[in-house]
């Protein structure tokens, strides 16, 4: 190409100031505008733009269930750890801890008689007598020794304690001797009466000597609630002891007749183990509770004292060993939520109405 043409390339149109060059040369830079959409484009578009949107969504919700899926892991491990620590720790204390052998000479072999006397409770006829036994059998027991806390309870469980403490007394082994600490009311007395020798401390509630049958009278209640019962039972009386129907007079004097049977039975043991050593109080046997001091001066215990004064007064050494079996804690839980399922069921347990017991 010429010089000429190239000069008439640039040089041809009209003459332009600067300031309209530079407009000329600002929309020469501006892109073209892009061509019009049709619907069917604009709908795809829109669809697109949704499902991107969607799946921003569901990838959050993805990330917060993760997120909360490694929370429930990690407190689910936790409280597994937990347990199984738990679960070692008890099963150490059974089978691993060892276990304080007899003490080197002379020693008290103390059973404990703690809490509610029941079948289902610590202090069962079983397990009590177990120990009785084991620390009777005990060469290195000089004593053999009832720590004794506890408001009474199951007749029969009493009974039964009384009945295995007199028969090794009658033995003549080694002296029997029953210590109360706190409480030794009701059943725990009358266990404690069938010892050679009752120790309490000043201010221990010793006594109760009586019988305790409690309830409730529903009757009224469920009638303004407008509830019907519906008692079913072959025998007139066989329900005579629902809360939730009347008693007639026959049948409350008939329930009266048993407990007096069964307080006479206590009263007559009592004796028995006590002999000569009660006094003739015409209250010894109405149920009142007295304190040490006061239970002395009526015979129902020999002296004033505790567990470590016996210890240094029968032993050249105190000494003291634990007779009394090891619980075994599952079959405890498992007693206690069979026990709690009946309550909550309805379903009658085989704990006797009558109590030697505090209220």
């Amino acid at each position: 190409m010429s010089d000429d043409k190239r000069e008439d390339r640039w040089t041809d149109g009209p003459e332009l100031d600067p300031e309209e060059a530079r407009e000329v040369r600002r929309q020469r830079e501006v892109p073209p505008a892009p061509p019009a959409e049709d619907a069917e484009t604009l709908r795809e578009r829109q669809r697109l733009a949704q499902m991107e949107m969607m799946d921003r969504w569901i990838g959050g919700v993805l990330v917060e269930q993760r997120r909360s899926r490694r929370w429930k892991l990690f407190f689910r491990f936790f409280f597994a750890l937990l347990i199984l620590a738990s679960l070692a720790a008890t099963l150490y204390g059974i089978f691993g801890a060892p276990s304080p052998g007899a003490p080197a000479g002379p020693h008290l072999g103390v059973v404990k008689v703690k809490g509610a006397i029941d079948s289902e409770s610590p202090a069962s006829a079983e397990r009590i007598i177990e120990g009785l036994n084991r620390a009777w059998d005990a060469e290195g027991a000089a004593v053999v020794v009832l720590h004794i806390d506890s408001p009474g309870g199951s007749p029969v469980q009493s009974q039964r304690i009384f009945d295995e403490v007199m028969r090794l007394r009658d033995e003549g082994d080694k002296p029997i001797v029953a210590v109360i600490e706190d409480v030794g009311a009701s059943g725990a007395y009358y266990i404690a009466a069938a010892a050679d020798e009752v120790i309490a401390a000043p201010a221990s509630l010793v006594g109760s000597i009586g019988v305790i049958s409690a309830s409730f009278g529903f009757e009224e209640a469920i009638e303004r609630l407008g509830v019907e019962r519906r008692v079913y039972a072959a025998g007139e009386n066989k329900a005579f002891l629902d809360p939730f129907s009347s008693v007639a007079p026959e049948q409350r004097a008939f329930w009266q007749s048993v407990l007096e049977t069964t307080h006479r039975q206590f009263i007559d043991d009592v004796r028995q183990g006590r002999g000569d050593r009660l006094t003739d109080d015409e209250r010894l046997f109405s149920g009142l509770i007295w304190s040490g001091e006061q239970a002395l001066e009526l015979g129902l215990v020999d002296a004033i004292g505790s567990l470590d004064g016996l210890a240094r007064e029968r032993l050249p050494e105190p000494r003291v060993r634990d007779y009394t079996p090891r619980l075994d804690p599952f079959e405890r839980i498992s007693r206690q939520f069979g026990r709690v399922a009946m309550e909550w069921l309805g379903v009658p347990t085989g704990q006797s109405p009558l109590r030697y017991q505090l209220p």
